[in-house]
């Protein structure tokens, strides 16, 4: 009633667009393996004009429209009806699924807010989760905060993989905190997403970095602290165990209290914070170049059981060969000109010594990436060592008690004290190296093959070959520009050999023809 006779003046809204970056970003997360759904509150032609845009659709594939519009009116209008319906719509989406024959078919999921209130009931959730995860790509329109929540839970417990929410504004407060990782975008939208969420980024396309990079990163390096402080640990605590046997269980300990106050805490803390971060297996552009290395961490494949009792294993053979060496060595015979034999005072200092230079060279073994840092404190903490010894043993006897001048006046002179230590590193670190060896010459990882090339500079030598490397590291994916472009790709090809039966197909009719023309002659 009131808007007659108005003169239009003028419009104000507000711009709502994709992000620059954005389809690339997909692109590349797609071809490091990642499933990626669409959750928004827009009507369902913009969410598919959105789909397009970011390169979730494309021409030629098949979209799954389930709709509450595609349920046909019934006398009743129940709400058994409109679920039955959906049901027969999820259900005929997966048999279609099942027969297609075409191992290059790609099928996109799309469905409405409405449509969901009954797909996400305990009697068809399970239905539509199966459905959603065998499509290329599911795009969710008018989705209410509360259904992005529930969408998340399931696909949460549904499928048992790790799930990531991202989002920008205060709607998709419920979606990032039900999902395993939440991601908020800080925009025009507010903060309320990056309040709520684990990490905050300022744009969508830094996702690509925070996953493929520092997430490829974060896998290695937790994993390859817990295998060593396992390893560290065993080696350390074993002998101790051993002596203990040795001794008939008596109760005295073969180590002065204060190595055992040092040994975590000074001597073997700082290379492994220098292991959790700084270590990078592949610099951060071959992560991006070869989005394939992230899958090591879906696949688990430096956290796994094999790994974890290999480690284990390794830290059982460390001890038995610091304990049995350093007893063999200094138990009985001498190890000083003057005939002086070793009390067990100097045999566990010995031991100890043995022990800090095993636990580091190990850890300069492990890690694939050094600068000054990492060499300033492993060999730091190993140097560290000897000066507090020193230290320590000028200490008045009521302060230093047995450990009176013990480097410089009884250990340092001998030169058994020294082979031994160096024994001791042959010995321990010998079963790493074989192994590592044998991995990388028979059954190498990926990022053992990069390593080489970038060591050897083949990358520069021969174009060729890295771009062939770089489009191998690239898990097979339905979306993406560079789906687009191989399923054009594709198409072409069809065509091209189309054309090529029928040229011969018709110069095979006109040879029969001049066949039959000269016979009749």
């Amino acid at each position: 009633m009131m808007e007659k006779e108005l003169i239009l003046v003028g419009a104000t809204a507000v711009e709502d667009k994709l992000q620059k970056g954005v389809p690339q970003c997909i692109d590349n997360l797609a071809q490091a393996g990642l499933k990626i759904w669409v959750l928004t509150g827009d009507k369902m032609e913009t969410a598919i004009n959105i789909g397009y845009a970011c390169s979730l659709l494309r021409q030629g594939m098949k979209q799954i429209s389930i709709s509450f519009a595609n349920v046909e009116e019934s006398s009743q209008n129940s709400e058994t009806a409109a679920k039955e319906s959906i049901l027969m719509q999820i259900t005929n989406a997966s048999q279609m699924i099942k027969i297609e024959k075409d191992p290059h078919a790609a099928f996109a999921l799309i469905i409405d807010g409405k449509t969901l209130t009954y797909a996400l009931k305990d009697d068809a959730k399970y239905q539509f989760l199966a459905l959603a995860v065998v499509c290329a790509s599911v795009i969710c329109c008018r989705v209410s905060p509360k259904q992005k929540a529930l969408i998340t839970r399931l696909a949460k417990e549904g499928t048992g993989k790790t799930t990531l929410a991202i989002g920008d504004g205060a709607n998709d407060v419920g979606m990032i905190q039900e999902a395993d990782i939440g991601v908020g975008i800080s925009g025009v939208e507010g903060m309320q997403a990056v309040m709520a969420s684990d990490f905050s980024i300022a744009q969508f396309r830094f996702l690509e970095r925070l996953l493929v990079v520092h997430g490829h990163w974060c896998y290695k390096r937790i994993a390859q602290m817990i295998c060593y402080f396992f390893y560290k640990n065993i080696a350390f605590g074993l002998t101790l165990f051993y002596f203990e046997a040795f001794t008939g269980f008596s109760g005295q300990s073969i180590f002065n209290d204060s190595y055992l106050l040092l040994f975590n805490v000074v001597l073997t803390s700082l290379p492994v914070i220098s292991l959790g971060v700084f270590e990078q297996d592949v610099p951060s552009d071959v992560c991006l170049e070869f989005p394939a290395l992230y899958q090591q961490g879906p696949k688990n494949l430096f956290f796994d059981w094999y790994r974890i009792l290999g480690w284990m294993g390794n830290g059982v053979y460390a001890s038995i060969v610091i304990f049995t060496l350093n007893l063999g060595i200094f138990h009985v015979q001498s190890f000083r000109s003057d005939g002086q034999t070793a009390d067990m005072n100097a045999m566990g200092t010995a031991m100890f010594t043995c022990i800090i230079w095993a636990v580091n060279v190990q850890i300069a073994l492990t890690m694939s990436h050094f600068t000054w840092i990492q060499h300033v404190m492993i060999w730091g903490s190993i140097g560290a060592w000897y000066i507090f010894l020193a230290l320590y043993g000028m200490l008045p006897p009521k302060l230093s008690g047995n450990i009176f001048h013990m480097l410089i006046e009884v250990l340092a002179p001998a030169p058994i004290f020294w082979l031994t230590t160096l024994l001791v590193i042959a010995a321990t670190t010998l079963p790493y190296l074989f192994h590592i060896s044998y991995q990388r010459s028979v059954n190498p990882l990926d990022h053992h093959i990069i390593q080489e090339i970038k060591h050897f500079k083949i990358d520069l030598e021969d174009e060729r070959m890295w771009k062939r490397e770089k489009s191998k590291a690239r898990e097979k994916t339905k979306i993406g520009f560079t789906a687009r472009v191989d399923a054009k790709i594709r198409q072409l090809r069809v065509k091209l050999q189309r054309k090529h039966s029928v040229l011969s197909v018709m110069s095979g009719t006109s040879s029969n023809d001049t066949t039959s023309n000269s016979q009749q002659t």
